[in-house]
């Protein structure tokens, strides 16, 4: 639904109150509506596909997060400028199982537009490390790792920074580089 809608929804209940209130005398009633102004208000700012799609991944069911997700059409229409960033958080974490060369645009979209949590920063940063690092990209990668780990303050992935931390210290094997030891198989 069009977030425009959703205030022209809350306005219309919000009068609707007041008449309930000041001209039919029904306190209760219009208290009621008033309340119920509220939700399109809440909805305006928090997208409920977005909700839904966070309560998905919370349970661990990237495929009804996903769909919650492609409910979203035009997201420039439909959600609050608050919300880009987090949109293309929830793409790149719905990807990153399956698709994982996909993932790299979408959380730098979704650092660029703002996430409001260190700990969702910290995740987008130890995404696009592990991309740079996958790439061959080790500096990138180093000071992507530090700076999730500046960022994850709860400790919450100590585990997958120190991992990706130790595949860095692994030595990369170049394209055209052979086993040492295979060498002068074929000369004699």
């Amino acid at each position: 639904m069009n977030k425009y809608i959703k205030i022209i929804v809350a306005a219309l209940l919000i009068i609707g109150g007041l008449y309930m209130m000041f001209f039919t005398r029904n306190l209760g009633w219009g208290i009621v509506i008033f309340l119920l102004a509220a939700l399109p208000i809440f909805l305006f700012f928090k997208n409920e596909n977005i909700l839904l799609a966070f309560w998905q991944l919370r349970k661990q069911d990237m495929i009804k997060a996903s769909k919650f997700l492609n409910n979203i059409k035009d997201y420039k229409n439909e959600l609050h400028k608050n919300q880009y960033g987090y949109y293309h958080y929830l793409q790149g974490l719905v990807l990153a199982q399956e698709h994982p060369t996909q993932v790299e645009p979408l959380m730098k979209k979704a650092l660029d537009y703002g996430l409001n949590m260190k700990h969702d920063r910290a995740m987008a940063t130890l995404n696009l490390a592990a991309g740079a690092i996958s790439k061959g990209r080790r500096q990138e990668g180093q000071k992507l790792l530090e700076e999730a780990k500046r960022l994850d303050s709860a400790g919450m992935m100590a585990d997958q920074i120190k991992m990706l931390k130790d595949q860095l210290k692994m030595p990369t094997m170049q394209k055209h580089m052979h086993n040492p030891n295979m060498r002068n198989r074929g000369k004699f």
